[in-house]
């Protein structure tokens, strides 16, 4: 047993309202640079929609991720000699097209125009080019399906053979906001031929050194979530940092911190990593997620406590990781879960999935009734959060229904639903941290910097936080 600890980020997706407050955020302190036009660490997508960059799920094109060659775990874009052979040329590297070619509107033209007969009209401008460009794709072209027909191309509707329609009446959306996974079995990192890419191994957070990459860009097409990209300008890879500074400092991303819905937790988990390739390696896709919780670790276990001393984890992160609103989601009672499993990079931003409109008429008397009833179809979300395994999401959207009946019985005086999935003080818990919770409870995150004043840390902020204590920042 060789225990690790890895900082997570779970999101209820109930209560995303897709403001994009997050992005705005993450872009205006990380990517506001030439260069950097097009990037956005963190987006929030509509689904069903193709997303950003466009059609980023269709591995059979990015070929994106890890998978099992005669029972052997291997990157989907093919072993050293392939890629090798691709140093120069990468047939699966996305172009700005699959982004969106960033601009800009002439104001100047606005603002000095002389008087005349017409409205001056400020034409969009293309900040790479600098020249006149008609628009054509946004990273939220989609936003409240406001692109439809793309709506239909979304792949995980292909993948589970349904077509939808665009009346109002039938038609499901959600919003889905996405940043780097921080992988335990990272793709990029096994994909950069300079080893530029690396996972830090006190928290777990991937970043990418600037020094090292020398823009081969094997990262790009080898992340299956697309979260990695090319700045033109310096000719090096970039991707989330999981505001590691601010992290260092106790302190939350800022797309949690300022998020709208408060529907972002962050904490620490525990895992073996022994059990990492095992999991990555599990045959059956639908079995990934079990095989992951096996491979995390309970930090009140006496067993995980003594390994964790033993790997020099020091007493601050076992309390943070026994207090971790994260651990409690995700492995305590198990409502969240990893995007796309099927990619085999074993994903540390979780998702609980949404309850959604009732679709289907029911009964009076029935308040709350069941997944089948929901207007967001379960095979969806199963596409998305469990490789297709439907029983898994109706599981957990039992156990979200089951909490609204109890909470309501505790207003209405009513006797308490039978057979229960859980008994009712873990439902309160669940109530309080879902829906009540306040930011010390959202974020447990302890500090990685030691014997450090309020003095220093004042000393050590920069414009976009607190500054990393080597001084790169």
């Amino acid at each position: 047993m060789k225990i690790k600890a890895q900082i997570a980020m779970v999101m209820n997706l109930d209560k995303c309202i897709g403001c994009h407050t997050c992005s705005i955020l993450c872009k205006n302190v990380w990517t506001n640079r030439r260069g950097a036009e097009y990037m956005y660490f963190n987006n929030v997508e509509t689904k069903p929609g193709i997303g950003y960059p466009k059609q980023w799920e269709n591995q059979e094109k990015w070929k994106g991720g890890w998978e099992l060659r005669d029972g052997v775990l291997g990157l989907k874009t093919g072993g050293m000699m392939t890629r090798m052979a691709k140093l120069f040329y990468h047939p699966q590297q996305p172009e700005m097209d699959d982004y969106y070619e960033p601009w800009t509107y002439d104001y100047e033209t606005l603002i000095h125009t002389k008087r005349r007969n017409h409205q001056p009209v400020a034409r969009p401008r293309s900040l790479i080019t600098q020249k006149r460009m008609e628009i054509k794709w946004g990273p939220n072209w989609e936003d409240d399906l406001a692109d439809g027909q793309s709506a239909r191309k979304d792949y995980n509707l292909a993948k589970m053979g349904q077509e939808i329609t665009l009346e109002f009446h039938d038609i499901f959306m959600k919003h889905l906001p996405r940043l780097c996974n921080h992988c335990l079995n990272p793709a990029c990192v096994a994909a950069c031929p300079s080893g530029a890419i690396y996972k830090r191994d006190e928290d777990g957070v991937v970043l990418i050194s600037q020094d090292g990459c020398r823009g081969w860009r094997h990262c790009v097409p080898s992340c299956p979530y697309k979260k990695i990209y090319y700045n033109w300008e310096t000719n090096k890879a970039e991707k989330c940092t999981f505001c590691f500074p601010r992290l260092e400092n106790g302190l939350p991303t800022v797309c949690s911190d300022g998020c709208v819905g408060r529907m972002r937790y962050i904490g620490v988990l525990l895992y073996d990593a022994d059990k990492v390739k095992a999991a990555a390696s599990t045959p059956d896709p639908k079995d990934i997620y079990k095989a992951y919780l096996g491979a995390l670790c309970d930090p009140n276990d006496p067993k995980t406590i003594a390994a964790a001393k033993e790997a020099g984890i020091p007493d601050r992160w076992m309390r943070a990781a026994q207090n971790s609103p994260a651990h409690k989601l995700i492995a305590e009672w198990q409502l969240a879960f990893p995007l796309h499993p099927e990619y085999r990079t074993l994903p540390n931003v979780w998702y609980v999935p949404p309850l959604s409109p009732i679709a289907r008429r029911v009964e009076e008397k029935v308040f709350f009734p069941g997944a089948a009833e929901m207007r967001i179809p379960v095979a969806y979300l199963a596409q998305l959060l469990t490789a297709g395994d439907e029983a898994a999401i109706e599981r957990v959207l039992h156990v979200l229904l089951e909490l609204r009946a109890v909470m309501r019985t505790k207003q209405t005086g009513e006797p308490l639903p039978e057979h229960l999935t859980h008994d009712v003080e873990t439902y309160e818990a669940m109530y309080r941290l879902l829906g009540l919770a306040k930011r010390r409870e959202r974020f447990n995150i302890p500090a990685g910097m030691q014997d450090v004043t309020h003095e220093k840390l004042r000393e050590l902020q920069g414009s976009v936080g607190y500054a990393c204590p080597g001084g790169c920042c």
